[in-house]
């Protein structure tokens, strides 16, 4: 009976061996790596870092709420890409530290202890016999193996003589060089990672700021200090302006990143295109430090950065310094006259009881030709800015200074919309012969003046036979009926006179009750137009020519849309003083120092495992009558044809004056 002593049973693992096997399996690392390629084409595809709207605007509401929670606006400092950086660190760590000591104990093993039965198993073995004695064969096998590049290390057993050589040991380090790399480039890509803002945040040392306010009252926990070892922050300078501050956009915010110099730019240029699209830009910047005996001055444009410190400065792009615009108001919810006034770009201006918040000037638009889109044209300059109500609500208008042609005819062009994901809703103004808007908004002011639209609706009810035999009081109310219904066309358009006409009309005579009110409301239109040309100096008897009866239906169909517009007033730019600002996005990325040697000894392990396999060759040496028994074996890892082809010439060689093979 086998005693209990002998019968073999398997030691139960520990949690630490089940967990290191674990995390250093293939499994995992594989698994580990195609999360972070899929993570790369996520963060390929979807634009990173813009400002929340801009996503809110190209995704719409729900798919940006769902992308939100994600964190796919900013893939590579999520806290899940992150985590998955550093399992493939811990896991490929744990992969070189098992196997680590196997590896260097095989790059320095010669194997000069091989047995000859082991020798004869190995698919590439030859044997023959030599007259000439060990030492002749020593010498002259050696030289052959150094012609060969290989190392070799000699063994003594019995009378028998075995020479261990090897080459291609890189390739072994290069599995080494590979995995270490891995590590170098995922470190270096956390320390770039926004980790350390990540690990503040939820230790609650900093909170990101949403409000639009000065960079002096923005709140010291939404500041970061110089010691920030990483970041990627932008700012915008205008000529001749001077920052030490700049703003990293942040989830739905932004904070405030202090710089331990001061940027100043010096001049802005930018070359455009015959259309007006930007060709090329470069700013001149100082750099104002205290440590530096003269201040540094540098010129800059795209791919060409300046780096200070540790610091890299970028060319981004380019906006708006604060310009200066000179607007002419047009009030639309009275007949008073137009006010000038002047505003500046990314400063607040008061319009009545609203705020003008002007955010950004454009002296060209560059945009597809509407008639042809093959072409582009340059729509000239244009502003956008916001009125903001006294209750904090604000709409938000993109206005053109010049007029643009439409099915060759020239419109002044206005967009609004109400919030920031939507697009702009356009509102197209006719110009006059002289391409100006004061035409149009006389006649838009003269149906919000309630003097002369009574006048106008008297005159036009009097002007028909019927009206003539008519007595005052009928001509009066016909009169009102005129201006209520001219009220309710510039309240609310075609739409309002067709829903007060279902309320109060019944379903059989409502077709009737809308040509009436259609005739009604062109006739007092017309009158009303033509006192706007007779105010001009316009003889309103003679009939209207082709141009000014077109410039009166498209004047009615601005009225008819004109209520969305859900302004108090229309401003028209009339002139500009164009400051230009330079747009500088500055980085600090300790983890490059990292990544590019990484990425330098990835290629290298590729490199030495692919193209340095390893290869073995033993040559045991006898004695054996006169001369000596010769036995030549070898393998290979990879590469087996190559070596078969190596195997083959070495065994040529070595058998040269051969007395005999076995």
């Amino acid at each position: 009976m086998q005693r209990l002593q002998d019968i073999p049973f398997l030691m139960p693992q520990s949690t630490f061996s089940i967990l290191l096997r674990f995390l250093g399996s293939m499994n995992l690392a594989i698994t580990l790596l195609v999360a972070i390629a899929v993570a790369a084409v996520i963060g390929t595809v979807v634009q990173q870092n813009l400002p929340y709207p801009d996503y809110v605007l190209k995704f719409g509401p729900f798919w940006f709420e769902v992308f939100k929670s994600l964190d796919l606006f900013n893939v590579y400092s999520s806290t899940w890409f992150l985590s998955i950086m550093g399992f493939l660190v811990l896991s490929t760590s744990v992969c070189v530290y098992r196997n680590l000591p196997k590896i260097l104990r095989d790059v320095n093993d010669y194997r000069e202890h091989s047995q000859r039965h082991a020798l004869l198993k190995l698919p590439h073995h030859y044997s023959f016999t030599d007259v000439r004695d060990h030492q002749d064969n020593l010498a002259r096998i050696s030289a052959l193996l150094k012609q060969h590049r290989y190392r070799f290390r000699l063994s003594n057993d019995q009378g028998s003589l075995l020479i261990a050589a090897k080459k291609g040991s890189g390739g072994q380090l290069g599995y080494l060089f590979s995995h270490v790399a891995i590590i170098v480039i995922c470190i270096g890509g956390l320390m770039d990672g926004n980790l350390p803002l990540k690990l503040a945040e939820l230790q609650g040392r900093i909170a990101v700021e949403t409000r639009r306010i000065p960079a002096s009252a923005i709140p010291t926990i939404s500041t970061l200090s110089t010691d920030n070892a990483s970041f990627r922050a932008n700012v915008d300078i205008a000529e001749g302006g001077q920052t030490n501050l700049a703003f990293i956009d942040y989830k739905d915010g932004y904070l405030l990143q202090k710089l331990p110099f001061t940027i100043q730019v010096d001049d802005f240029r930018v070359e455009h295109y015959p259309s007006g699209q930007p060709k090329s830009f470069e700013s001149d910047l100082t750099v104002l430090d205290a440590s530096l005996p003269q201040p540094l001055r540098q010129t800059i444009s795209v791919n060409h950065p300046l780096t200070f410190k540790g610091y890299t400065i970028y060319q981004n792009s380019f906006g708006d310094g604060g310009s200066k615009l000179r607007l002419k108001a047009w009030p639309l919810l009275t007949s008073a006259a137009p006010t000038d006034l002047e505003a500046t770009v990314k400063q607040f201006t008061r319009v009545d009881n609203q705020q003008l918040e002007i955010s950004d000037f454009r002296p060209f638009n560059v945009k597809p030709d509407p008639d042809t889109q093959k072409k582009f044209i340059n729509f000239g300059p244009s502003f956008q800015y916001k009125l903001r109500h006294p209750d904090g609500t604000a709409n938000e208008y993109l206005t053109y200074m010049q007029p643009i042609v439409q099915e060759g005819r020239w419109f002044y062009l206005s967009g609004m919309r109400s919030k920031v994901f939507e697009q702009f809703n356009y509102w197209f103004m006719p110009a006059d012969s002289e391409r100006r808007l004061n035409r149009f908004m006389a006649f838009y002011q003269a149906l919000n003046n309630p003097d002369t639209l009574q006048a106008i609706a008297l005159a036009t009810a009097g002007s028909t036979e019927s009206g003539k035999q008519s007595t005052l009081q009928e001509r009066q109310a016909v009169a009102r009926f005129m201006m209520a219904l001219a009220s309710q066309f510039v309240a609310g358009g075609y739409e309002n006179i067709s829903a007060g006409i279902a309320q109060n009309i019944t379903e059989e005579k409502r077709q009737e009750a809308s040509e009436v009110y259609a005739t009604v409301l062109q006739r007092l239109l017309k009158n009303l137009y033509l006192h706007v040309l007779q105010e001009e100096g316009v003889d309103a008897t003679q009939p209207l020519s082709g141009f000014d009866g077109q410039f009166l239906a498209d004047a009615i169909a601005a009225v008819n849309s004109a209520h969305f517009y859900a302004a108090p007033v229309f401003l028209e730019l009339e002139g500009f003083q164009h400051i230009e600002a330079t747009g500088l996005q500055i980085t600090r990325s300790p983890g490059q120092w990292l990544v590019f040697p990484g990425c330098l000894l990835l290629v290298l392990g590729v490199f030495c495992m692919f193209y340095l396999p390893q290869r073995r060759l033993w040559v045991m040496i006898e004695k054996y009558a006169a001369g000596s028994a010769i036995l030549l074996a070898g393998s290979a890892l990879r590469n087996r044809y190559d070596f078969d082809a190596e195997f083959e010439l070495i065994k040529q060689q070595l058998a040269q004056h051969a007395s005999s093979v076995q």
